[in-house]
């Protein structure tokens, strides 16, 4: 058994949406350390996508600016990756939005925002790079898809952010549905729940890393080489027969969560 050849990525192209920070970017590094070929990028802000490129190269690194919630900027990052690749072997669909407020005063446009990048955005974009998948996936290696989920798709969080939470927990279930139709395909697609890791989103975590690990099991915010390690799993011949499966990456914390787990000095049972 060559471990090299389970868990190399050697030659790979990838997207990876709102890659130019935070868990995009430590995806688009663990991507890139397994031996992908080349790594495409989208975010909002060129400023931001231009500081990623600067410190990974060029030459690997391809930036595309687009606004993701909307169909007309997915359908023109799918046309700019098919103006300059024939396949695509890795979707990472990490750009998402959060929105907290009042029960009583939660806006419409709060709620549309979230919901559509992150559950309308992952499947049409798949969507619509599905002929440059199914091309990936007719080599040696199978086609894989990762949607970002959340651990606030599998619990619930002290904070009202009800479509977030609710979007996450759809992003698991769109995920278990697009896998069944996919695999037909030879795309594999799963998704990967975040814990705590530093990222503009996860401001807790990113400014008070020791407060937000005091309610950590394993005492620590995620890294970047646990959520990069993650990613080569699944994107790798290591993941292959995981099919529309949830990679939950936290340290503990929804387990955690479960009755007499942790607090019965019995075991539980």
């Amino acid at each position: 058994m060559d471990i090299q050849s389970l868990f190399g990525l050697d030659g790979r192209v990838a997207l990876v949406t709102g890659g130019s920070r935070g868990i995009g970017k430590m995806f688009v590094e663990g991507l890139l350390a397994a031996g992908c070929a080349r790594v495409y990028i989208s975010a909002r802000k060129a400023e931001q996508m231009d500081e990623t490129i600067a410190e990974f190269g060029a030459d690997k690194v391809i930036g595309i600016q687009s606004d993701l919630s909307q169909m007309d900027g997915m359908q023109h990052v799918a046309d700019e990756i098919a103006k300059r690749e024939d396949k695509l072997d890795i979707l990472i669909n990490n750009a998402g939005a959060a929105w907290g407020q009042d029960y009583l005063e939660f806006s419409e446009a709060g709620w549309h925002r979230t919901m559509d990048l992150n559950v309308k955005t992952p499947f049409f974009l798949t969507q619509k790079l599905h002929n440059l998948l199914v091309a990936g996936g007719k080599g040696d290696h199978l086609a894989k898809v990762i949607h970002v989920s959340s651990i606030d798709g599998q619990r619930i969080n002290p904070w009202e952010t009800y479509a977030y939470q609710a979007s996450k927990a759809g992003v698991i279930q769109l995920t278990r549905r697009m896998a069944a139709r996919l695999i037909r395909d030879n795309i594999v697609v799963t998704t990967i729940a975040p814990g705590a890791f530093a990222s503009e989103m996860n401001k807790a975590a990113k400014n008070a890393p020791d407060a937000s690990a005091s309610g950590i099991p394993a005492k620590r915010i995620g890294t970047a080489e646990d959520m990069a390690a993650a990613a080569i799993y699944l994107c790798s011949r290591a993941g292959d027969y995981v099919v529309g499966e949830t990679l939950t990456v936290d340290g503990g914390v929804v387990n955690a969560s479960l009755p007499q787990v942790f607090n019965d000095p019995s075991g539980g049972g």
